[in-house]
């Protein structure tokens, strides 16, 4: 790519707002290419780029891991490399280009590799309404999506103290998201061109109820890790 272009990249685990995110930002100006506007868990799409999903499913699985199993460490091949590189070429038409994965977390290192400049926007939503979201997607239980949790957002802290980036709480109520979200679009230097609409859409946000009444159910790394995030929200 060339040394004017940027790619950004929307950093979350599964079921915390970044799908919202994305969409949000596509109507501020982000280019996605290709990707998917409409499925059975997310009535606007989730907004992911399936040839960036399927690299690094295949770069998961390579390394015996999956979404759903982290590996400790996930190595990239010069293939996978180049392949990378080859999506970001094929993608080039438009910039900023982004794209959006919550597997990015775990396949961090190889897109650093790819394109050093790449910038993050990360978001993050309270642990119980994560798990109950994927209890209710994927019928997983509550420890094993509250253990996932903690894995994808650990690599998320840990990137934010290495460079700073925004990142949003997708627990904060609408209008104030909007505000936070409008404030990244204009940090990134995006139009801001929303349109009439927004692409949030409350309705569609599942399992946010009595949160704060099962804090104390919450093992206590997961509560530490999600309070030291909010600590760095927007």
């Amino acid at each position: 790519m060339g040394d004017t272009e940027r790619l950004i990249c929307i950093l979350g685990m599964h079921r915390s707002g970044t799908s919202c995110v994305t969409g949000s930002l596509q109507q501020a100006g982000l280019f996605l290419g290709n990707c998917h506007t409409w499925n059975p868990h997310n009535k606007k799409g989730n907004r992911e780029n399936q040839d960036f999903v399927d690299l690094h499913d295949d770069v998961l699985a390579a390394n015996d891991g999956a979404w759903d199993r982290p590996p400790r460490k996930a190595v990239w091949s010069s293939a996978q490399l180049e392949r990378a590189a080859e999506l970001l070429r094929d993608n080039r038409s438009e910039s900023p280009l982004g794209f959006k994965d919550p597997r990015t977390l775990l396949v961090l290192e190889g897109w650093k590799r790819v394109f050093p400049e790449i910038q993050f926007v990360g978001v993050v939503r309270h642990p119980n309404a994560v798990a109950q979201s994927l209890q209710k997607r994927s019928d997983m239980p509550a420890e094993q999506a509250l253990t996932l949790w903690y894995a994808y957002n650990r690599v998320l802290l840990k990137e934010y103290r290495k460079k700073s980036f925004p990142i949003l709480c997708f627990d904060e109520d609408e209008a104030l998201f909007h505000r936070k979200l409008d404030r990244v679009a204009g940090q990134l230097g995006l139009n801001n061109g929303r349109g009439e609409q927004r692409f949030y859409d409350g309705q569609l946000k599942t399992s946010n109820s009595n949160l704060q009444q099962m804090e104390r159910a919450l093992p206590w790394k997961v509560k530490r890790l999600y309070k030291q995030i909010l600590k760095r929200c927007l």
